[in-house]
């Protein structure tokens, strides 16, 4: 229909080649747009997603999370939704993350790993870690806000372009995605979760070192709690 909320798939990239073309052409059955938001690659990883049919923009390499605010001004949908370009995030599961928006359930839906599972928890000391931490900042958010979401910190979602807009996000590091949960509820918008499995990384390397960075969702869960 005609007057059907458009959609953006954004999709923050660095160094991805080797799998950025098969993310861009698997969303775009799903998007009217598909923005990819590229941290200074070295390898094409913008080239090749401009051939598969992608716009690019190029962030101002100060981390993921200003490489989202970057994707949230430049997209052009009523609708964003943010994935991985590692391929652990399933395209198919998208209409999921847009049908609670759609049916005017919910302003932002997160694609929860604990609904859907995961190939990544496995028994290491760098995946028990992360899951632990990320166990403790989901609970005092729930606590503090009186929710139930089961994982705050999945990049894999959805949400109103005017919403994302009104949550004037600052964070600048991976952590973007934990302020957007937070902001949101502070801001009485409606979060959501769906079942979404999360695959292992299909190519390229993490950009998130569990320990060097674990300081940043501490230190971000402190600055929410206090309302900063």
């Amino acid at each position: 229909m005609s007057d059907a909320p458009k959609v953006t798939v954004i999709i923050p990239t660095k160094n991805e080649a080797g799998g950025i073309a098969t993310v861009v052409r698997d969303v775009a059955p799903y998007a009217h747009e598909v923005l990819v938001v590229d941290g200074h690659s070295t390898d094409g990883t913008a080239d090749l997603a401009r051939q598969a049919g992608a716009r690019v923009v190029v962030d101002n390499g100060r981390g993921k999370g200003a490489g989202l605010r970057l994707g949230i001004a430049e997209a052009s949908g009523d609708i964003l939704v943010f994935i991985d370009a590692d391929g652990s995030h399933d395209p198919t599961s998208i209409p999921s993350l847009l049908a609670p928006i759609l049916q005017d359930q919910a302003d932002m839906v997160v694609g929860s790993r604990h609904r859907g599972g995961s190939d990544e928890w496995h028994g290491d000391l760098d995946n028990y870690l992360r899951s632990i931490g990320g166990g403790i900042i989901t609970i005092a958010i729930n606590y503090r806000w009186n929710v139930r979401i089961t994982d705050a910190l999945n990049g894999f979602r959805a949400i109103r372009k005017p919403v994302a807009a009104a949550l004037n996000l600052t964070a600048n590091d991976f952590d973007i995605e934990q302020q957007m949960v937070t902001r949101c509820l502070r801001k009485g918008f409606r979060v959501a979760e769906v079942a979404s499995h999360e695959s292992l990384r299909k190519w390229g390397h993490s950009k998130l070192p569990t320990y060097r960075k674990g300081y940043l969702f501490l230190g971000r869960l402190l600055l929410d709690l206090i309302g900063l």
